[in-house]
């Protein structure tokens, strides 16, 4: 089992800092980068603090629809979910996680936070456990169900106003299509939706800039490499791409292929993932407050189990920042 001096060594570290960062030690000076690198060895190294002793307080349960691979491949869903447990951990409640595919508590829980995409008949399915409920990243019914989500819209044509902005006409679209893990729907894309109206209104979309996959690196550098063969010398000179995992991906196709970044193509992620900053040149993206969604979702939650009887949902902000792959 990995122990923190493990854990501190792979991070370059103290085993102290690794300590009170995994303790949520709120006066710990230390950067948010080295506080996420700290969490994602944990999880890499499937690192489980010794269980103590807890307040006698709630109970909830954490329904994810990632399994713990594909957080480590993609580290959207892993920081909502760190975000959900600091805040848990401030407040004394104690946590559960359950299986997607087996989401029924063993034991009563006060609450469930469900975190990624579920359809109505799942959101249906979890309201049996408890009517304490919050989606986080969706919002199944806003009628009946608690949500914190991001304005994917809005980021969308902030991103693309920036690349109009630098005088970008020829933009290119690489995103990724997801359906619900219960097979019930092709789940609709805020991004995909948004570009596609935003350069329609302008009169400047063109559907074979589009090229659609899963959000993964290998699938960002496919898509990159398709459009490339596709386009030659008539590469749109900008593209604006789901997430950073496919954007990394891109990079390593149009490095491949000879094409300079930004000179002659820029790009835009979605995430600010960790890693971003150090690719080559750093990837311009699309910020989303993942950690603020995650104890927002808690926040949301008490309230449900005090005496709120309305539903709400909460839209987190997101901010652009520009770095070395867009101009």
């Amino acid at each position: 089992m990995a122990t923190i001096k493990d854990i501190a060594e792979a991070v370059g570290v103290s085993i102290a800092t690794v300590s009170r960062v995994l303790n949520y030690d709120t006066t710990l000076s230390v950067s948010e980068e080295t506080k996420q690198k700290v969490f994602e060895v944990a999880e890499q190294l499937r690192y489980r603090k010794k269980a103590g002793r807890r307040p006698n307080t709630y109970k909830i349960a954490i329904v994810n629809w990632y399994t713990e691979t594909e957080e480590l491949e993609d580290m959207y869903y892993m920081s909502i979910r760190l975000g959900v447990e600091k805040r848990c951990e401030a407040q004394g409640i104690q946590i559960t996680r359950l299986s997607l595919d087996n989401p029924r508590a063993s034991e009563e829980v006060n609450g469930i936070i469900a975190i990624g995409k579920f359809s109505r008949k799942q959101a249906e399915e979890l309201r049996k456990q408890t009517e304490n409920l919050v989606f986080v990243d969706c919002s199944p019914d806003e009628d009946q169900f608690d949500a914190v989500v991001s304005n994917f819209y809005r980021a969308t044509e902030n991103a693309l106003t920036y690349f109009m902005s630098r005088g970008h006409t020829k933009i290119g679209y690489i995103g990724g299509r997801e359906a619900y893990k219960d097979q019930t729907a092709i789940i609709e894309d805020p991004r995909r939706v948004s570009y596609e109206k935003f350069l329609k209104e302008k009169g400047l979309f063109d559907p074979e800039l589009v090229y659609m996959g899963r959000f993964s690196v290998d699938d960002g550098y496919k898509l990159m490499k398709q459009a490339i063969a596709d386009h030659a010398e008539s590469l749109p000179t900008a593209f604006f791409v789901g997430n950073d995992s496919l954007a990394i991906g891109a990079l390593k196709a149009v490095h491949e292929a000879g094409i300079a970044v930004p000179d002659a193509v820029s790009l835009i992620g979605v995430n600010d993932i960790s890693v971003s900053k150090y690719v080559h040149p750093p990837l311009s993206t699309v910020k989303v407050y993942t950690e603020v969604m995650g104890e927002t979702a808690v926040d949301l939650l008490l309230e449900r189990m005090g005496d709120r009887q309305i539903a709400k949902t909460v839209t987190v902000s997101t901010k652009l920042e520009i770095r070395g792959s867009s101009s």
